[in-house]
């Protein structure tokens, strides 16, 4: 009982910190379309606080053995500092690729690293025969 009475008032005070925020995001535009077939579609939305997504896609060789789903889109708005942020992105059989300057690029691969790659390719390791003795 003590238990349910303690859980009882730590949802309370959890939830009391809840504030619906008045200057939440609405949408002012919207759009969304689809064939007829049921293998394509379309959509976008604007909010008022600006950002704006949108998105289009196709199922590619929808009657055949392999039928794919291709998703191209992009969503931009406005980081917490101001600075305006696009995503561009691409989902299909190979994955979900995203671009965008606000993603991280890796460093660029070590000289030293690339000469070992080269070396390696050039001198394959020697294959070696196992005899079997009965």
């Amino acid at each position: 009982m003590k238990f349910l009475v303690l859980l009882a008032v730590v949802a309370y005070v959890s939830a009391e910190g809840v504030k619906y925020d008045e200057s939440a995001a609405s949408i002012v535009k919207s759009s969304f379309d689809s064939s007829p077939e049921g293998n394509s579609f379309s959509y976008g939305f604007e909010s008022n606080n600006g950002i704006i997504s949108q998105a289009e896609g196709v199922v590619k060789n929808p009657s055949g053995e392999n039928p794919a789903l291709e998703v191209k889109g992009s969503v931009k708005y406005n980081a917490p500092d101001g600075t305006p942020v696009e995503l561009v992105y691409v989902a299909n059989e190979n994955g979900y690729q995203a671009s965008g300057s606000h993603i991280p690029v890796p460093p660029p691969i070590p000289e030293l690293i690339l000469r070992s790659l080269q070396y390696i390719a050039e001198h394959p390791a020697p294959v070696e025969r196992v005899v079997k003795k009965n």
